[in-house]
């Protein structure tokens, strides 16, 4: 049974503290494993390109950054890296990028989508998070073989998405809005999520961003801290920023929070909280959270695709970090759901109502 809330009290559990906080992660701990049980689905993360033609006030990778050198994967490096995954059972992968909506790109990615059906006999179930997109797009990508797609509203408040975007029509809080309609129209997934702890971000815009997912029927979530880059507008306020551990503890708080008022969702345990802390992730599976996504991207690319820095196992190998996730997935007492989609039973759900 999900679980509604006001204004005022959902800013009252964001900052609770000590007996309170340690009850709010028992009670999403428990909705969690009767709801969904306790298996955690893998989604590999293959970062196709950092070549983006948005210029967000927040991110390492947008197109004013010259600091940082442009790559976009192989066809071969993208195809030998969902066939990784589907050898090692993952179930899933991600194909993220930067934002291009260029007939060339589309149609690649839609030729992909196709090979890595093909190639994994239709075993592999891939979500895609390619940012803002036509609806007849989303629609050929729907076709060719996607089937959930994220696309984050980083912010519910026009005005805080305001300031960490440039003023232009190339970055439009209601065209992130319309582009959620589309995915829905087009038969996906969908999946949206914020950034916590930014700055000008008060804890009542979080609380209204808990409201927003929920009022918006959201299939799944990937949310997390937000973390500074030096190279772009937004590092002058870091001052403003509350401590890392803050944030994560804000992140964590959101994880079991959301998983109280929409049970049947799929939330991510996004990388963000690694980049924090080292078990991070797991601390959020403990809570709430029920997916994860390895890095399988090419380690000789994978250095250049940073939204923010310090992000972790940017050298580790695919296998190796693999490795490494299973211990520590199996010892926040869940267990791994190798080769299974772990869609969104609220999309299952939903679709049927």
């Amino acid at each position: 049974m999900k679980k509604v809330y006001s204004i005022p009290e959902l800013v009252h559990l964001l900052n609770c503290e000590g007996e309170e906080e340690k009850n709010l992660y028992n009670e999403a701990k428990e909705v969690k494993n009767k709801t969904i049980g306790n298996f955690v689905y893998l989604r590999g993360l293959i970062e196709i390109s950092n070549i983006c033609t948005k210029d967000c006030l927040y991110c390492g990778i947008r197109k004013s950054n010259t600091d940082t050198g442009r790559y976009s994967l192989t066809d071969e490096e993208i195809l030998d890296a969902a066939t990784f995954a589907h050898t090692h059972r993952f179930g899933s992968i991600v194909l993220q990028g930067g934002e291009r909506s260029d007939s060339a790109f589309t149609n690649r990615v839609t030729r992909l989508l196709r090979q890595i059906k093909q190639q994994s006999n239709g075993e592999l179930g891939i979500t895609l998070s390619l940012g803002e997109q036509s609806l007849e797009t989303y629609k050929q990508w729907r076709e060719a073989g996607a089937h959930r797609y994220l696309l984050r509203i980083e912010s519910s408040n026009p005005e805080l998405y305001a300031r960490i975007h440039p003023h232009d029509t190339h970055h439009s809080h209601d065209t992130r809005l319309k582009c959620l309609e589309y995915l829905r129209e087009s038969g996906y997934q969908v999946g949206t999520g914020v950034m916590i702890g930014l700055p000008f971000q008060t804890t009542e815009d979080l609380a209204k961003d808990l409201l927003f997912l929920q009022n918006m029927d959201i299939d799944m979530v990937g949310m997390g801290p937000y973390l500074e880059h030096h190279a772009t507008p937004l590092y002058q306020y870091r001052h403003l920023l509350l401590s890392q551990q803050q944030r994560l503890r804000l992140s964590l708080h959101m994880v079991a929070l959301l998983r109280l008022m929409m049970p049947d969702i799929n939330i991510a345990a996004t990388t963000a909280l690694q980049a924090i802390e080292p078990e991070g992730r797991e601390k959020a599976l403990e809570i709430g959270a029920n997916v994860v996504m390895p890095n399988i991207t090419p380690t000789t690319n994978r250095t250049l695709y940073k939204l923010y820095e310090n992000k972790p196992g940017v050298h580790e190998g695919a296998k190796e970090s693999m490795l490494q996730l299973e211990k520590s997935i199996l010892r926040c007492g869940c267990q791994v759901a190798y080769g299974e989609w772990g869609d969104s039973q609220h999309f299952a759900h939903r679709t049927k109502e």
